[in-house]
């Protein structure tokens, strides 16, 4: 006796057969298309390096002017100096922080893979230019990888992430597409892994947060999508097919996808741990001692400086912002819930995007890149290409106007409202995004999937969640 449902229970809505993706001419053709963008937001970077370098291998003349004059910053160009990238030092295992919130002995800001990336991307250069060309080629895979599972999932909606100005601007502006390839490759792996529908749904989930799991260890925000997931398979998936026979939800499913999750983390993080246990909590103490100022272009900054002496505004920061983020996460998956009461799947991947759109505006740092992790819910939602345009117009407008804004600043240049392009940029950038991911948390929760295993195609009837009617009815 199989021990899933082979129906639907009565009430629930059907799924239908999972849509054709993009064939293989037309998936290598999206993946060339990637390619030929990555390569544009190389060259958009690459304009920073050289033509000289001096003794540290950093590019001159005049780095620190032209990186935010021409707007061809990146951190891993920036990076190259201060970290001791440069001196090829293995991150982590002998290094610390300082009183000053300094990071000395190769310990970098990031989680231990995202260390560990930095680290190969500098271990033949030996400037600053040749770390930003090895880094590029390190990370270019991750992105063309996006486009294929975006392509597989989403056929040529995916053209959104291989063709939009976000991948220009930020695929080598820090180290994000590994940490995006693991999200997408997560919902993938629940929906059109490998053997498809054929495997449970709880062996599906698991190795999706396997990949969730690993991509805590890049850049931290896969992890926030475990919850939604766990509470997929604790319903069963779409209309409960895949419960246990005689059960309405499925803890022992959840807590083992829960557990593999945190277990994937652990087990990464814990060499680093063990071995230089100063250096690695280094990594997470940086980010808990960052200062909301200038540079991290949130709302906190923008809304409370003008009202808040500095060390007020830090203190106050400091609680609002972890307390509303997981605020945001708690209303996003309560809404999920009132969905699948009404519909009779737990909505993971939209959950997901809410969650996502919560933290990009409540967390304290909003930095540029963060674009990246967002791109994809374009691709994997269905959601009116008047929002994908809108917010790729205000993220346009905060990715050229704050570097444009940093250079007038640097340069005395008068920096007020009133006074240039590049100021009001910012504040369209800095608003403009915070508006839409307002409206965008919303949007999400209502949209489907644009791929057919797991989404509805069907409105159901009104008969409560998991409790079937007599046969005779």
């Amino acid at each position: 006796m199989s021990s899933t449902r082979e129906t639907a229970a009565p009430g629930r809505a059907d799924v239908g057969p999972p849509a054709p993706g993009l064939g293989r001419v037309a998936l290598a053709a999206l993946v060339l298309l990637c390619g030929a963008t990555l390569f544009a937001g190389f060259l958009n970077k690459d304009r920073c390096t050289g033509p000289t370098f001096d003794q540290w291998g950093r590019s001159a003349p005049d780095y620190a002017e032209r990186n935010k004059a021409d707007v061809c910053y990146s951190d891993v160009q920036h990076l190259w100096i201060g970290r001791d990238v440069d001196r090829h030092v293995f991150p982590y295992v002998n290094g610390g922080i300082t009183s000053k919130g300094v990071l000395v002995g190769g310990v970098v800001e990031y989680p231990v893979l995202t260390g560990l990336l930095i680290w190969m991307g500098a271990f033949f250069a030996h400037t600053d230019g040749a770390f930003l060309l090895f880094s590029a080629l390190l990370m270019a895979p991750f992105g063309l990888a996006t486009a294929y599972l975006l392509g597989k999932l989403s056929r040529w909606r995916a053209l959104i992430w291989a063709l939009g100005p976000p991948l220009v601007l930020y695929a080598f502006h820090n180290w994000d597409l590994p940490v995006v390839l693991c999200a997408v490759a997560a919902v993938y792996a629940v929906h059109r892994g490998r053997g498809g529908r054929e495997r449970p749904l709880v062996d599906r989930a698991v190795a999706a947060s396997v990949l969730l799991g690993v991509g805590f260890a890049v850049k931290v925000y896969p992890a926030i999508f475990v919850l939604p997931l766990c509470l997929y398979v604790l319903t069963g998936g779409p209309g409960g097919r895949e419960l246990p026979v005689g059960k309405r939800y499925d803890p022992v499913g959840a807590t083992r996808v829960a557990l593999v999750a945190v277990l994937t983390a652990v087990v990464i993080n814990l060499p680093f741990a063990v071995v230089g246990p100063e250096g690695w909590r280094a990594s997470f103490a940086f980010q808990g001692l960052r200062r909301v100022d200038i540079t991290t272009n949130s709302i906190w900054f923008w809304s409370m400086r003008p009202f808040m002496a500095d060390e007020t505004m830090q203190s106050v920061v400091s609680v609002l912002s972890p307390v509303t983020v997981l605020l945001s996460f708690a209303l996003a998956c309560l809404l999920g819930w009132r969905r699948y009461q009404s519909e009779g799947a737990y909505p993971w991947v939209p959950v997901s995007a809410a969650m996502l759109c919560g933290f990009l505006l409540l967390h304290k740092v909003h930095s540029p890149q963060y674009t990246l992790w967002l791109v994809p819910m374009f691709v994997l939602l269905r959601v009116r290409w008047g929002w994908v345009a809108a917010y790729f117009a205000a993220d346009l407008a905060m990715g050229i106007g704050i570097f444009r804004w940093y250079y007038a600043i640097e340069s005395g240049l008068p920096t007020g409202i009133h006074d240039g392009f590049a100021a009001q940029a910012v504040v369209i950038g800095v608003w403009g995004r915070a508006a839409l991911l307002v409206a965008l948390f919303l949007v999400f929760l209502r949209s489907e999937v644009t791929f057919a295993d797991g989404r509805l195609t069907r409105r159901p009837s009104p008969a409560p969640v998991g409790r079937a009617e007599p046969a005779s009815a």
